[in-house]
């Protein structure tokens, strides 16, 4: 809303300053700082009103070290990153700009399934909270509605750049013509990228029309599914890492600020062709958000590093996972989140292999046996005798490491 109050203002009477709202690094800096004091000023005030509303966190005897301290301690603090992610994004983004709608939409559909799965266990005295198969449910519907929106939003396109042999020729006759000519004009493409792979990019139509080309025109279905699965997954891996203190929103930060960088390179023109990736047009709007995301989950690390104040709840933890799961497929680097959010897919894994084991021993020996002392795996690590403040800080340390891998992609084909 800033945004076009500043951009009439500037057009209409030339008012001093208002250009720089124009300018995209300084309405994400601002959308920062103003998330930054929204979660920690504000934040303080919702963890005190959770408090009083007796919204305490049950805790269920797992035999860990420091566990039964936290009873009593506030949860739905995921109300705080909502919060303090959408009212920078409100009054500084480009509101029509369709990737900032889709992860309004994002944030408070996730937001609303984890809001009513942490009311139900603590207002209804029901521990296992809403049945597993509302929440999939919610997340194949999200999924449905990102995936359609994608492929059949008129404003989601790329632009691919020119044959190398036309680039020379142009570059010959002119060494300094604008990046911008060396790109074909924007259109719809199911194109991705895929890291580490030579020509580091593939096309989701190719699931199909190896069959027939004739069915190009149902690459939407495959398209649609992949959207359902990432998003289904890195909900739920974000879900499982919120387990110990400052886990899940501090590697989130990291995660999300690693695809700002995504974003940012993809969405400009000038270093899509400096770097030879994709260009996104308009996916670089998506930084104010990311920016306010990023300031708001710093912001709920006040409050939430050892020993928290304030937990997220599934209210923060499924919307945070399903955001980063959209962010990665609008920059098209969903086929990243396996060496990005290494930490929720180990999470995951620890839960599916200590599940399967288990039952697999359990029918074919009569007793089930463990792969780890207790999943999901930073719980592992509590049972070996670390104290879970280190476990945070070697899991972010792995964290910036994914992350550091992750941008390296840039340039390694």
């Amino acid at each position: 809303m800033l945004y076009y109050l500043f951009d009439y203002l500037e057009k209409q009477f030339q008012f001093p300053g208002a250009t720089l709202f124009g300018f995209l690094t300084f309405r994400a800096a601002l959308a920062m700082i103003l998330s930054l004091l929204i979660s920690t000023i504000y934040g303080k005030r919702i963890i005190r009103f959770l408090q009083k509303q007796q919204v305490g966190e049950t805790i269920r005897d797992l035999g860990l070290e420091g566990q039964q301290e936290k009873a009593g301690t506030p949860t739905m603090g995921g109300i705080i990153i909502i919060l303090a992610t959408l009212i920078p994004v409100l009054l500084l983004s480009k509101l029509e700009n369709i990737y900032i709608i889709l992860l309004i939409v994002t944030t408070l559909w996730m937001g609303v399934i984890g809001f009513i799965d942490d009311y139900i266990k603590k207002f209804k005295n029901d521990k296992e909270g809403l049945k597993g198969r509302f929440k999939i449910l919610g997340q194949v519907g999200l999924g449905i509605i990102v995936g359609a929106t994608f492929f059949f939003h008129s404003d989601v396109t790329i632009k691919e750049k020119l044959p190398i042999e036309v680039q020379r020729e142009m570059l010959a006759e002119d060494a300094d013509i604008a990046p911008s000519k060396l790109f074909k004009e924007e259109a719809k493409s199911t194109k991705t990228t895929i890291p580490f792979v030579k020509g580091n990019e593939f096309d989701y139509a190719k699931l199909v029309t190896w069959i027939s080309p004739d069915l190009d025109k149902y690459a939407w279905i495959i398209f649609i599914l992949i959207s359902i699965i990432i998003i289904t997954a890195v909900s739920n891996g974000a879900n499982l890492t919120d387990g110990i203190d400052g886990l899940a929103a501090g590697t989130s930060a990291i995660i999300v600020l690693t695809l700002g960088i995504f974003a940012w390179v993809s969405g400009n023109i000038i270093f899509s062709d400096y770097l030879n990736i994709m260009y996104i047009p308009r996916v670089e709007e998506i930084t104010i958000y990311i920016a306010a995301f990023v300031g708001a989950l710093i912001g709920f690390l006040w409050y939430n590093t050892f020993p928290a104040q304030v937990f997220m709840g599934d209210t923060g933890s499924l919307t945070i996972g399903g955001i980063i799961a959209v962010i990665a497929i609008a920059v098209r680097k969903e086929w990243l989140i396996p060496v990005l959010c290494g930490i929720f897919l180990a999470e995951n894994l620890s839960v599916i292999m200590q599940v399967s084991w288990f039952k697999y021993t359990k029918k074919k020996y009569g007793e089930g046996r463990r792969i780890f002392k207790m999943s999901p795996l930073h719980h592992h690590y509590q049972k070996s005798g670390y104290h879970e403040s280190k476990i945070v800080t070697r899991f972010w340390i792995v964290g910036i490491l994914l992350a550091i891998l992750s941008i390296v992609t840039l340039k390694i084909r």
